[in-house]
């Protein structure tokens, strides 16, 4: 056999892949902005740099992530991954030290057994040959395992795979085809010469002990070298691009360039990064509990890259960050989607979202009409005062959440005001959330000026959605806080004097509480001054979603009570007295989906408040209070 043309589909494949990602990686770098460009140029030397390269072994070789999630799925990737990056590099030692010559060309190190026949008969080569099969098993464990995945994916622990393009498939069947041809090609070579280690050995000598070994080898050498070319050929053009652009993107991630509001060379690394890998799919909610199963994020990616229509699967999200926690990628999917929301912003869908949006709002005087400019708001000249509370919409619609609010802070001493007591407007992150940021910015504006001349040293605001906005995008001096962490702070500072209550009591962590703004410990903490506290299977960063988040408007209300049904059915597990939440949204749409009794934590709280002081004996403490704010 002419070994100049045996090598010749493994030698396109992978010149025109090195080729192609150079080229597409330096168009990407071109089209980056000039501050991205000096923050990539300087991620490549000191901290950034090291901090990439751990990255790229514990996560896009070792894959961490996905073996913290499903073990077993983590050994599949990391067998494939890490495996066939140890093939490579052994193969190439191999070719070095056991070859004729130094510093040979890839494709002599791919097909080294059929270039040397007789190598690892004895001695040290024998040794060396035991670890390359060792390593060839290890990669085709993993490749049996991915076969079950496709085939049988609960066998695997995940509910559902992403679906294929037939240029995925092609490419598939490629990458399925390298490492089995492999092991032929070299157990029928081996079987020929009397040669190979515990796997090819062995099984070179069967095959050869009935079959013409000689004369068949050749033909599996072909094999893996036209499995191998058009795995690369294919790379561009299928998921498995995501092999060399995840590389590209950690560097960029690394140097601290970020999603932002627009579409950007960034944004189109990250969907190219993308492996599909599923792992949003089986998170979902929306999914495994109101089977629906063509909007994850996994086709979100996929839909942009391809440059479809994409409008419904964008908008068709609770925007809770589930899937984001666990992409072993490290994709921007929320940010991503807003972008894509941004960019439809006038279409008819957007429209039906910002007059339901509207509706939730707590109309007042300065509340005119819901059209899209909000020009007419009055300026208000507010009182001073030390806090600041905005209850926001939901909680307007939760008013016993506001009427424990006041009991707490009245009976801690707090000077405070009620910013929007009387209606007041929107924050703006619902409005955020449908794409309408100009809209948005008007409401940011108005509120911003109000809470500037109260000169109010801190903002408390009872609903997570609230609370993550005027953190990101107000620009205030005040200091925000959730209410759960202002009672955590009344309670440390002893501004609030609370018995115990004998409950056992399950927290739920809001979406933009908890994922969205990092907020775990402090309500805890005041859970467990007054409550005896049980853990949930889903909590923290995985807590599960309500159901009935503002970021999907289009979800029908059927489709949410299966969701909601099913996340407290979760939460209730271990039969709690009572389920605290720290959202009013979440406490409106768990009361309708389980006997369980729902509370927001500042309910909670105002249940343990022992009788009210004298206005003497509270001043002390709402002074010590103010100090602390002050200080904070």
């Amino acid at each position: 056999m002419n070994s100049e043309l045996f090598i010749l589909p493994f030698n396109i494949g992978l010149y025109f892949i090195l080729i192609y990602s150079v080229v597409r990686s330096t168009v990407w770098f071109r089209n980056l902005s000039r501050p991205d460009k000096l923050r990539l140029q300087r991620g490549f030397f000191g901290r950034p740099f090291m901090d990439s390269l751990k990255e790229i072994v514990m996560e896009s070789l070792l894959h961490r992530k996905i073996f913290r999630k499903n073990p077993v799925l983590g050994y599949m990737h990391m067998s494939l991954a890490f495996g066939w990056f140890l093939l490579i590099v052994f193969g190439t030692i191999e070719a070095d030290f056991f070859g004729e010559k130094h510093l040979n060309p890839p494709s002599h190190a791919i097909f080294f057994r059929w270039f040397n026949p007789d190598h690892g008969a004895e001695g040290f080569a024998s040794i060396y040959g035991f670890w390359m099969d060792l390593l060839l098993a290890f990669i085709l464990s993993g490749l049996l395992l991915a076969i079950i995945k496709r085939f049988t994916p609960r066998l695997m622990g995940m509910k559902k795979t992403t679906k294929h393009t037939w240029t995925d498939r092609i490419a598939l069947t490629s990458l399925w085809l390298i490492f089995p041809s492999r092991l032929l090609a070299e157990s029928f070579t081996s079987g020929a010469h009397g040669t190979g280690s515990f796997l090819t050995g062995n099984l070179g000598d069967a095959l050869a002990s009935f079959l013409p070994a000689a004369a068949i080898a050749p033909w599996f050498w072909w094999l893996y070298s036209l499995s191998l070319g058009t795995f690369f050929i294919l790379l561009p053009v299928s998921r498995y691009f995501h092999i060399p652009v995840e590389l590209f993107l950690i560097f960029m991630r690394n140097s601290g360039i970020t999603t932002g509001d627009r579409h950007s060379s960034y944004t189109e690394v990250q969907t190219h990064a993308c492996s599909s890998c599923g792992v949003c799919i089986s998170t979902c909610q929306m999914s495994y509990a109101a089977g629906i199963h063509d909007i994850q994020s996994a086709y979100f990616i996929k839909g942009l890259r391809n440059d479809r229509d994409i409008s419904a699967i964008t908008a068709n999200c609770l925007m809770c960050g589930r899937c984001e926690e666990v992409c072993p990628v490290g994709i921007e999917l929320g940010p991503m989607r807003l972008i894509e929301r941004r960019q439809g912003e006038r279409s008819d869908r957007t429209m039906k979202l910002q007059e339901k949006y509207s509706l939730l709002r707590k109309r007042n005087s300065v509340e005119k009409t819901s059209t899209q400019s909000y020009g007419y708001l009055v300026r208000e000249e507010p009182e001073k005062a030390d806090v600041l509370f905005f209850a926001g919409c939901m909680t307007h619609l939760t008013p016993s959440v506001i009427a424990v609010m006041k009991k707490i802070m009245e009976s801690a001493g707090v000077r405070y005001r009620f910013m929007d007591e009387k209606g007041g407007v929107c924050c703006g992150r619902p409005l955020m959330l449908a794409g309408r940021d100009k809209e948005a910015r008007e409401l940011i504006n108005h509120n911003s000026d109000i809470i500037w001349k109260s000169g109010a040293q801190i903002l408390v605001t009872s609903c997570p959605i609230c609370y993550k906005i005027f953190r990101e995008s107000y620009y205030l001096e005040a200091r925000v806080m959730h209410h759960s962490e202002f009672i955590n702070l009344l309670i440390e500072e002893g501004s609030l004097r609370l018995g115990y209550l004998h409950r056992k009591v399950v927290y739920h962590d809001p979406c933009e509480l908890g994922r969205g703004s990092g907020i775990y410990e402090e309500p805890r903490a005041v859970i467990s001054y007054v409550a005896e506290l049980q853990s949930s299977a889903q909590e923290r960063n995985m807590s599960l979603c309500c159901g009935g988040s503002l970021g999907n408007l289009t979800l029908s209300s059927g489709k949410r009570a299966m969701i909601a049904a099913d996340a407290a059915r979760t939460l209730t597990l271990g039969s709690p007295d009572e389920l605290i939440t720290a959202c009013p949204l979440c406490k409106k749409t768990f009361t309708q989906a389980t006997e369980t009794k729902v509370s927001d934590i500042a309910e909670l709280v105002a249940a343990a408040l022992p009788a009210p002081r004298s206005e003497k004996a509270k001043r002390k403490p709402a002074r010590r209070a103010a100090r602390a704010i002050s200080n904070g």
